[in-house]
């Protein structure tokens, strides 16, 4: 098996241990690990008029059900629980959109939640060319929560509830590169990427990542060159062909860059 294949069947792998289906309204919002709720003490949120409780559903079995006055409160009030316990994934302040796997949205929910819920989320990337066809990556800040100190593609990054694709794509680039998107050349959309497997964010085999990433392409024009803006980038360097091919050999790459780049190229 070649570092490609292994690549990709490393993002498509089930769960560490069994899941259960997270309910809002009778729609499945995300999914846990089976017996994790019982220890995080969501009675606690009774007096919040949230209800989180496990119940038998025809066609899902066993599932988690959350009955609140609002879908984003209730969720939100739970990921605060997480938090409190100590088993939720970084806290980012940030609310990310919650969708039916029919992509309906019914809530938003803090970043730091949704690994341990199974909520899909969304992602951009932008692949950054120079005008003599090297390729423009970024090395991650050590201090990253998730693969510290490896490569990345020009930029990548979640898409908030606040955005629409293109928005996330804009503020993103402007954000970790200092680029204004208006700058760049020929930015087109390349693909997707899917990626569902277990995710480290936190200990126990608990967290699940289900994420389709949205990836583009541009050229950053001669005289132009990245400059981080949010302290998550440690450089940027512009590499050949040849040198792009031996990073991603070597794993230096994060999982979902390295699989972006591989469809860029076409691997």
């Amino acid at each position: 098996m070649n570092w490609l294949e292994k690549l990709r069947d490393e993002a498509q792998r089930p769960p560490a241990q069994p899941r259960m289906p997270l309910l809002w309204n009778g729609q499945v919002i995300g999914t846990v690990a089976q017996g994790f709720l019982d220890t995080v003490g969501v009675d606690c949120l009774l007096g919040q008029r949230i209800v989180i409780s496990q119940k038998k559903t025809p066609g899902l079995g066993e599932v988690w059900s959350v009955t609140a006055p609002d879908a984003s409160f209730g969720l939100n009030a739970l990921a605060h629980r997480l938090r409190e316990t100590g088993l939720s994934g970084p806290w980012r302040d940030e609310q990310i959109a919650v969708c039916t796997p029919q992509g309906q949205r019914v809530a938003t929910v803090e970043r730091g939640a949704v690994r341990v819920l199974g909520v899909a989320t969304h992602a951009v990337h932008l692949v950054g060319l120079a005008p003599d066809g090297h390729m423009w990556v970024q090395q991650r800040s050590d201090h990253k929560p998730n693969h510290p100190g490896k490569w990345d593609t020009l930029m990548g990054g979640m898409v908030a509830a606040t955005d629409t694709l293109e928005q996330a794509l804009a503020r993103e680039t402007l954000e970790e590169a200092g680029l204004d998107v208006a700058q760049l050349l020929h930015v087109q959309h390349g693909g997707q990427v899917q990626l569902a497997c277990p995710s480290d964010e936190v200990p126990g085999g608990v967290a699940y990542m289900r994420e389709r990433i949205d990836w583009f392409s541009a050229t950053v024009p001669a005289g132009l060159a990245p400059v981080n803006q949010d302290g998550e980038v440690q450089q940027f360097q512009c590499i050949d062909r040849a040198t792009l091919m031996e990073w991603l050999v070597q794993g230096q790459f994060t999982p979902e860059a390295s699989l972006v780049l591989a469809q860029y190229l076409q691997l």
